[in-house]
């Protein structure tokens, strides 16, 4: 079994660029965990606010209830940090409470934003935040102990909402087909943000036909990332 940790600012992002990966792996046995720094209650919730009489907390309330949902669906667990959003401004206190779930968990794959995002700051703060307590968890000097010793994981960056405004180039395709419409159930979960349904859907139709033409094989859904490290490999092939 591997773990994969999820690092995401709002509710809605682990849904629409990494959904397929999260049930892809929960399918397999695999651990999957999500950090959500957020419930995008400012920025991030735009049917909600329509509704008479919104409040900031009750925002919050069905955000929370919203991306529990959608976690359950995907198989995965998930926590929440409720930092705020717009802007997002992680605490040493929060790094201090990532870097002991990377220790804890020792997950083999982390994934989360992109570094760059000049549409939305909060994604790249929390590419920033999980790479910092990626690279605190493998010092051994944090937290003198026998948890100290820690092999930090690869970083996969999913697919941001504008691509070539991000400078993203991704070198995978993960090919969700089989968990496809385990991802779409994740995205009734999130009724605060209908108008990214289908927009999503198109994104993983275009990806599945990059998927098939890259590969030689059927492919009709997949997700895009872009890994951050090299990686070590016994033979090209």
């Amino acid at each position: 079994m591997a773990g994969v940790l999820v690092v995401t600012a709002h509710p809605g992002d682990f849904v629409w660029r990494a959904g397929g990966a999260i049930a892809l792996h929960a399918s397999r046995g695999d651990a999957v965990h999500i950090v959500c720094m957020s419930y995008g209650e400012r920025g991030e919730s735009q049917g909600e606010w329509a509704k008479p009489g919104a409040t900031l907390e009750g925002v919050k309330s069905a955000r929370h209830r919203e991306a529990e949902a959608a976690a359950k669906a995907l198989g995965a667990t998930i926590e929440f940090y409720d930092a705020g959003d717009y802007p997002l401004m992680p605490t040493p206190a929060m790094t201090d409470r990532l870097v002991d779930t990377f220790r804890a968990m020792r997950p083999d794959v982390v994934l989360t934003h992109p570094d760059e995002d000049p549409y939305n700051l909060d994604h790249p703060t929390a590419n920033r935040f999980a790479q910092a307590a990626r690279i605190i968890a493998q010092a051994a000097g944090h937290k003198p102990g026998p948890d100290a010793v820690y092999r930090a994981p690869q970083v996969y960056m999913f697919e941001p909402h504008q691509t070539e405004m991000c400078r993203f180039r991704p070198d995978v395709l993960l090919d969700i087909s089989a968990v496809w419409e385990t991802k779409q159930a994740a995205f009734r979960c999130l009724p605060a943000q209908t108008h990214l349904w289908h927009y999503y859907e198109r994104v993983a139709l275009n990806r599945g036909q990059q998927a098939a033409r890259n590969s030689g094989r059927k492919c009709t859904h997949a997700e895009a990332y872009q890994r951050v490290f090299p990686e070590m490999l016994d033979a090209l092939r």
